[in-house]
């Protein structure tokens, strides 16, 4: 899974802007699946049939990550940009990005403002080492996304954006390891666009599909951090975590009930996930058509949404094993 990991992270892939990260998840699960086709939103769908006897199971990641938008070129070729879904200003000064052509640039800090002062991004521009606004490939509308390369030390993985594509290394890893098991269950393995600026993908893949048991997989944030504000019991390195909750959804109290059975009957490390703020694609999941039984299964992460994102690869793995149980199972919800 760890060379997985590093071409996965390693993709391009800002919202709306998903081409290479999804040819890279295409190319990754050839011969997985009975079929794989992308839809009008560019959601990579995945089919794999099941027995015939069981449930019509969406299992949901998101290819997209948070990044830059060119809004302005000014004489010297310096870029001014906007937030493609959340993006903290004071992580961004000094920070190194990439567009979808190659080109990279820094996030400079405009003199005028204060060093000492929490930045905003409308102080903020890319440099690309132009020195006249002809020499800048770039047009209004281009984005750029931050470039770090995946590092694993220990258990720790790093990356740029983790959120979410270890949701999309998990489900990858999923398939592989389903591969030529019989399963009842029919599972859509859908690789989603746009979470990160409105769950977009998601809510059409899911009017589309009409599942009758929807999960997500995707990041959530740790009570184990220095000074954790609000208080949160999930911490990386000790399981899945099974979202209870979050500002958007409830969980579904069945199927995680169902969830838990399965993890502790397989001694699968597990957490309860209690989210103050931010939703997953299992929300559009949940109130899709006449609504579904969904909830979301959460890899652990330090310093979500920002350049340096960390996980542990103990956690990864809990969330393929307990999925794989899960699936191999009927699925009676309570």
């Amino acid at each position: 899974m760890l060379e997985l990991a590093r071409r996965l992270t390693e993709a391009f892939g800002v919202s709306g802007f998903e081409e290479e990260i999804r040819t890279a998840i295409r190319e990754e699960i050839a011969g997985t699946v009975d079929d794989v086709r992308v839809d009008v939103l560019g959601n990579l769908v995945a089919f794999r049939r099941g027995a015939g006897e069981g449930k019509r199971v969406m299992l949901a990641a998101h290819m997209d990550q948070i990044g830059l938008m060119v809004t302005h070129i000014d004489e010297k070729g310096y870029m001014r940009f906007a937030p493609i879904g959340g993006i903290y200003p004071l992580t961004c000064w000094g920070k190194q990005v990439r567009f979808t052509d190659g080109t990279v640039g820094t996030v400079g800090l405009d003199g005028r403002a204060r060093r000492n002062e929490a930045p905003e991004l409308k102080d903020m521009y890319i440099d690309v080492g132009a020195t006249d606004r002809t020499e800048v490939k770039q047009k209004v509308g281009d984005v750029a996304t931050f470039i770090y390369p995946f590092m694993a030390q220990g258990n720790a993985w790093f990356a740029s954006n983790h959120d979410d594509r270890i949701g999309c290394i998990a489900l990858v890893q999923l398939l592989r390891q389903l591969k030529g098991v019989n399963l009842p269950h029919d599972i859509y393995a859908v690789f989603t666009t746009q979470e990160e600026t409105g769950l977009r993908g998601a809510t059409t893949s899911a009017y589309a599909i009409e599942p009758e048991i929807g999960i997500a997989l995707d990041v959530t944030l740790t009570g184990d951090l220095p000074y954790a504000t609000p208080a949160m019991e999930v911490v990386m390195g000790k399981g899945v975590a099974i979202k209870v909750r979050d500002s958007g959804m409830i969980g579904h109290p069945g199927l995680n009930r169902l969830l838990i059975a399965a993890a502790e009957a397989a001694g699968i490390p597990y957490q309860l996930e209690v989210l103050h703020a931010g939703t997953t694609d299992a929300r559009s999941i949940q109130i899709s058509r006449a609504g579904v039984p969904a909830t979301c299964l959460s890899i652990p992460s330090r310093h979500v949404h920002t350049p340096s994102q960390v996980v542990d690869r103990r956690d990864v793995e809990a969330a393929v094993a307990l999925l794989e149980v899960f699936l191999k199972g009927p699925i009676v919800l309570p």
